[in-house]
């Protein structure tokens, strides 16, 4: 019978299938050349006895396990990382070691719960999932999500490039000040990074072919850390800034002592309204997880969560090093964006140029990323049977750049970015819908409500939910009385 429901349901085309989990198949969908096999979740006697997995029409996974960590450890490391030392001079170093330690946890938890419920009905899109869990609205929830989300990130990207690009360029030309020139306007520069390097790269077919650009973009942000910590033994306390380019004394009494706030009031204070939210948007990488294994080589859930745990390790080190190390540099004089504050100390300095130019090439090389899997949640939203046609694959990709330069050119402030975006969306990719999702895809009869990891997916939601509600009222306290800190964030 089996056999006989596999034939029937391949259509006489050979396919290689691998193990998914218990259950049996119900029906075959199709949708841009991915074939989706459901399974209905009645439990049969062991694993190995279904043998069903993703078919694809025109694409087999042939990503390496390597390329699969840098792509998602691209998607993971973003402009994120220049705010972690702004928000560890918020709440203290001890306060910000537990808050990242927590996220990360969670974050591959998340991970977990996505691979799991995509493995009981053997679907690899964010947006199928939402439909198996909810039908239709699941469906659009998900992929609006994944927009709003991705949309922020890729704004945020091309906020470093607005703002660092114009000063790299001033520095090569030996410029102590803009001179009014085209090519020192941040809005004509993002609009040509767009259409010179991002566009191009957008238009590849597969995730897959980026990950060499992931690597060399990780590569580059190796070197902001090393530099990082290098600066750190190299910049002096009291700290001396530049102030229409003569050297001035800027040392307040304390500004080189590390702050460690009272623990309670630190985590009920209104500056952790912007910290929460920056830790979890500099997490988030849930949109990429299905795309990037559905094009990985022997694609197994364990193949794939081993790579989510070690691009999730990976950038916590990075990250941990860099708040650690930038903080401790300027102290109270961290601001929200951290090469901002480098360039207070010297803006013609070689090295902090050199760092420039690495943050700019790593932040540019991950937008393409984040753009997949808003084209593919709006090709699955607005186009689900049609098959692949480059006319909606170019389309989709310019109009998405298009906007996000729109945002870029009008928004003033990163930090808007960081704390809306974090505070909205980040909660929903990594608690709420991957919980929701688990809860209502994963069988009764295999997992009752009362279980173990039902109740754990469950408070899992439940605190995606609290975090959401807590950050969005710190942030809109924050603005009605004023107190944040004046942090230059671009």
């Amino acid at each position: 019978t089996k056999n006989m429901e596999l034939q029937k349901l391949s259509n006489g085309h050979h396919h290689d299938f691998q193990p998914l989990e218990d259950g049996y198949v119900s029906s075959l969908m199709k949708g841009n050349n991915v074939y989706f096999i459901e399974i209905t979740g009645h439990p049969v006697f062991s694993l190995n006895l279904i043998i069903l997995s993703l078919c694809f029409w025109q694409f087999e996974g042939k990503t390496s396990f390597g390329m699969s960590v840098f792509n998602l450890s691209n998607a993971i490391m973003g402009s994120g990382i220049l705010g972690l030392s702004y928000a560890m001079s918020n709440t203290g170093i001890v306060l910000f070691l537990f808050l990242l330690t927590c996220i990360a946890i969670l974050s591959s938890y998340s991970i977990h719960l996505l691979l799991r419920s995509a493995g009981v009905v053997g679907i690899r899109a964010y947006e199928q999932l939402g439909n198996r869990a909810f039908g239709h609205p699941g469906k659009i929830l998900a992929a609006v999500v994944i927009t709003m989300h991705n949309i922020g990130a890729m704004s945020s990207y091309l906020f470093i490039v607005k703002y660092e690009l114009p000063l790299v360029i001033q520095a090569f030309l030996g410029l102590t000040h803009s001179s009014g020139q085209w090519f020192l306007n941040g809005n004509y520069l993002i609009i040509i990074v767009s259409l010179c390097i991002i566009l191009p790269l957008a238009l590849m077919r597969q995730l897959g072919y980026l990950g060499y650009t992931s690597g060399f973009s990780l590569t580059c942000m190796v070197f902001f850390l090393i530099s990082v910590i290098y600066k750190k033994f190299n910049i002096p306390c009291p700290l001396e800034a530049f102030n229409n380019y003569t050297t001035v004394n800027v040392t307040l009494d304390g500004q080189c002592e590390t702050m460690e706030p009272n623990f309670s009031y630190s985590l009920f204070g209104l500056q952790t309204a912007y910290t929460v939210p920056i830790l979890a948007f500099a997490f988030v990488c849930h949109p990429e997880v299905l795309p990037i294994y559905t094009e990985l080589r022997n694609p197994t859930k364990r193949r794939m969560q081993t790579i989510g745990n070690v691009s999730i390790l990976a950038m916590f080190v990075m990250y941990l090093l860099t708040a650690i190390f930038g903080y401790l540099t300027f102290y109270a004089n961290t601001e929200a964006e951290l090469l901002h504050t480098y360039s207070k100390v010297d803006p013609l300095d070689t090295l902090i140029l050199c760092v420039r130019l690495a943050v700019l090439v790593a932040v540019t090389l991950t937008v393409p990323v984040v753009l997949f899997p808003i084209r593919r949640a709006l090709l699955q939203l607005l186009f689900p049977e049609k098959p692949f046609h480059w006319l909606r694959h170019i389309t989709i990709a310019v109009c998405l750049l298009f906007l996000v330069n729109l945002l870029v050119i009008f928004v003033p402030n990163i930090r808007d970015i960081f704390g809306i975006i974090g505070a909205t969306s980040a909660p929903s990719l990594i608690f709420i819908l991957p919980g929701l999702f688990y809860i209502r895809i994963v069988p009764k009869d295999q997992e009752p409500m009362n279980s173990r990891p039902k109740i754990q997916a469950a408070c899992f939601t439940a605190l995606g939910f609290i975090f959401m509600s807590m950050s969005l009222t710190f942030i809109a306290l924050d603005w009605i009385t004023g107190e944040n800190r004046s942090g230059g964030g671009h």
